[in-house]
C-alpha cells in the first residue's frame, strides 16, 4: 500500500523491475503519483505531459525521464513511438471533465472531449502496440492501462454527459483491445476511479458558484465519507502494469470507495 506518492510496499509479484512504462498526463494528479509509484517499484518511467513546467517536479527523480507530449497530436505521438525503445507498459491517463447536461453540451465541447478522452488513446495504443507486442513475445506479458471513471457505463452522474459517454467509450475500447491481443500476452484494462482529490478537481470546485458547497457535494457522494487521494489509486495502477496481474485483462477496475455498490 502507499503512504505517500512513490512510497509503495508490494508483494513479490508486484514489481516493475526491468520494465519501461510510458504515462501520459504525468505532470500532476494521478499521472504524477503513478509515475513516482512505478519508478519506486523499479520501472523506467517516461513521464509525459502537454505542460513541460508541470513535469519539472519529476525531473531528477530516479527512474523517471520526462517528455513534453500533446496526446491530441498524432504526428507527435508517432514520432515519440519511433524514438523510444519498445515499452512494457502504457498508462493512458490524459483526459478532461466537461461539466454540463446534454442541453449544455455544444459541438465544440463534445468534439474536444471525444478527441482527448478517447481518440488520443486510440492513437497512443496504435503507435505503441507493435512494440508492446514485441516485448510480450520476448518477455511474456505487457500491459496497457486506460483511464476511465466510475462515471461511465458503470454509473450515471448529473451534469456529466460528455464525460460519462467518453469514459464509457474508453471501457469499450479497452475490452476491444484486450480481445484483439489476449492470445499474444498483451493485456489491456481500464482504471475507474471515484472522486479523487487532484488539482483538476480543486479547479472545478473553485469555479463552482458555491465552492464550499461543491466540495461538500463531492464528498457526500462517496460512501466512505471522504475524497480519494492519488495514493488510493497508485497501488492498483502498479499492480495492473505488473506481471502480478498477468491473468487480468479486459476489465474495468473500480477504485471508487464503494460509490457504485
Amino acid at each position: 500500500m502507499a503512504n505517500r506518492s512513490g512510497d509503495v510496499t508490494m508483494g513479490a509479484d508486484v514489481t516493475l523491475k526491468t520494465k519501461r512504462i510510458l504515462i501520459t498526463a504525468a505532470g500532476q494528479g494521478i499521472g504524477a503519483a503513478s509515475a513516482r509509484a512505478c519508478a519506486a517499484a523499479g520501472a523506467t518511467v517516461i513521464a509525459t505531459d502537454i505542460n513541460g513546467d508541470l513535469l519539472a517536479d519529476l525531473a531528477g527523480v530516479p527512474g523517471i525521464e520526462t517528455r513534453v507530449l500533446d496526446v491530441t497530436e498524432g504526428a507527435a505521438i508517432d514520432a515519440l513511438a519511433a524514438e523510444l525503445p519498445d515499452l512494457d507498459g502504457l498508462f493512458n491517463c490524459a483526459g478532461v471533465v466537461h461539466h454540463g447536461t446534454l442541453l449544455e453540451l455544444d459541438d465544440a465541447a463534445w468534439d474536444f472531449s471525444v478527441n482527448l478522452n478517447v481518440t488520443s488513446m486510440v492513437r497512443m495504443c496504435r503507435a505503441f502496440v507493435p512494440g508492446l507486442l514485441r516485448r510480450a513475445e520476448s518477455e511474456g506479458s505487457t500491459s496497457i492501462l486506460n483511464m476511465s471513471s466510475m462515471a461511465s457505463s458503470e454509473k450515471g452522474f448529473v451534469a456529466r454527459t460528455a464525460y460519462g459517454a467518453t469514459k464509457a467509450a474508453v471501457i469499450g475500447l479497452t475490452k476491444a483491445i484486450a480481445a484483439d491481443f489476449v492470445a499474444q500476452n498483451l493485456r489491456c484494462n481500464a482504471l475507474c476511479p471515484g472522486t479523487v482529490d487532484t488539482p483538476a478537481l480543486r479547479g472545478r470546485i473553485a469555479s463552482a458558484p458555491d465552492p464550499v458547497q461543491a466540495e461538500k457535494d463531492f464528498i457526500a457522494r462517496q460512501p466512505m465519507g471522504r475524497l480519494a487521494t492519488v495514493d488510493d489509486m497508485t497501488p492498483t495502477v502498479v499492480h495492473l502494469l505488473s506481471d502480478g496481474s498477468r491473468f487480468v485483462t479486459g476489465q474495468a477496475v473500480l477504485v471508487d470507495g464503494g460509490c457504485t455498490i
